[in-house]
């Protein structure tokens, strides 16, 4: 059998990382159509676009284009009918290493007249990595971003490429939300109020802290914590018609969970949960701990929940009112039934599609958008099959 030399491999291979980060990536316009079963009916699942190098987040623009980051550190640009930009100057760069790299990105509420969006990543310094936010304003007629701040670092024991969070959401007051993971070895700083390890903060567009904040003035505590005794959040969504915040975070060997997000309030980890650590050993001190918040919904063994959006459009009319999440190890879309803060319900969908889904997000058109986390991650619309 003929084997092809490895230094041209390697050469190829090179050549082809290089016009993927430089250049237009070209995709097949909507092809590769399937469909699939669930209680919605018949679900088509197009490819809108393919070629995208651990794509990580997706955010609409005003006229339906979309926003997306590369793991890697690029932002893209891409249409509806798949047309994907060059990489956006301007972009701060990211560590790429391990779980870091160009993560969450979203528009600012008004962006239709200020342009600005924010975006989080893994930045480097002196002896590990760190979460930071940064804002910019989209100049897309120049394929750039202008105006650049980071607006928040994040203080305490550095990551070595794990754990980052970094999911984003704006509330309808502007102040922005923004999660932070335990960098996986400094697990047990998530209790520790004198740092941001394991927490959700709450910053104004600026990155001060909002004064209601629930921590401004204690003595020792950071005034941009909103709440603490977090892991890995991966998912991060507000309720359009309650205001309320949810989160979904990685636990370690089972235990991942969903949560009803409250002011000041303490989620447990490492004291309580429900998984175990990856060599059988046990973390937790209990399953449950008073003064700690107990998950709506956990997932033993885990799925690795990512992305999270609430569905509020008419495209699907049996689904208003649900929670949906991606799934990394679980390979799927799951879609969380609610009656109030209850989740009454669980659907797998998609589950043949064998992709790892980083992201979800509700389209304008009404249809449910999808990122797949690979070195070839595609971008997916998923609405009701026509047939």
């Amino acid at each position: 059998m003929n084997k092809t030399p490895m230094v041209l491999v390697t050469a190829s291979l090179t050549v082809a990382t290089v016009l993927t980060a430089s250049f237009l990536i070209v995709t097949s316009t909507r092809g590769e159509n399937t469909s699939f079963a669930s209680s919605a009916g018949q679900l088509e699942v197009q490819t809108v676009a393919s070629g995208l190098v651990n794509p990580w987040a997706l955010a609409f623009l005003p006229d339906g284009r979309m926003l997306v980051t590369e793991r890697a550190g690029r932002m893209r640009i891409v249409t509806p009918e798949g047309q994907v930009s060059p990489p956006l100057k301007g972009v701060p760069e990211a560590w790429a290493s391990g779980q870091g790299g160009l993560l969450d990105v979203i528009t600012d509420k008004s962006f239709a007249q200020n342009k600005t969006i924010y975006f989080c990543y893994a930045e480097r310094t002196a002896g590990g990595g760190r979460t930071a936010m940064a804002r910019g304003k989209l100049n897309d007629g120049s394929g750039r971003l202008d105006e650049v701040k980071v607006i928040f670092r994040q203080e305490g024991p550095l990551s070595s490429g794990n754990h980052y969070g970094c999911r984003i959401a704006q509330a309808g007051d502007g102040n922005l939300f923004v999660t932070l993971g335990d960098h996986y070895s400094a697990r047990d700083e998530a209790q520790n109020l004198g740092n941001h390890i394991g927490k959700l903060i709450r910053i104004a567009p600026d990155g001060s802290a909002p004064a209601d904040n629930p921590f401004v003035g204690r003595d020792g505590a950071k005034p941009e914590i909103w709440s603490y005794g977090h892991r890995n959040q991966q998912g991060l969504a507000i309720d359009p018609a309650t205001g309320d915040l949810w989160e979904s975070e990685h636990g370690p060997r089972g235990g991942d969970e969903i949560n009803l997000v409250g002011k000041g309030r303490n989620y447990g980890w490492p004291a309580i949960g429900y998984g175990i650590d990856y060599s059988g050993a046990r973390i937790h001190e209990a399953a449950a701990k008073d003064g700690m918040e107990q998950p709506l919904k956990y997932w033993v063994p885990s799925i690795a929940p990512s992305g999270l959006a609430f569905y509020s459009a008419k495209l699907f009319p049996k689904w208003t009112g649900s929670l949906f999440t991606g799934a990394l190890s679980g390979k799927m879309l799951v879609r969380l039934q609610l009656n109030g803060h209850t989740v009454t319900s669980e659907e797998r969908l998609l589950p043949n599609l064998n992709e790892r889904i980083r992201d979800v997000r509700q389209g304008p058109d009404g249809a449910l958008w999808l990122l797949t986390d690979s070195s070839a991650g595609r971008i997916l619309r998923v609405s009701p099959s026509a047939k």
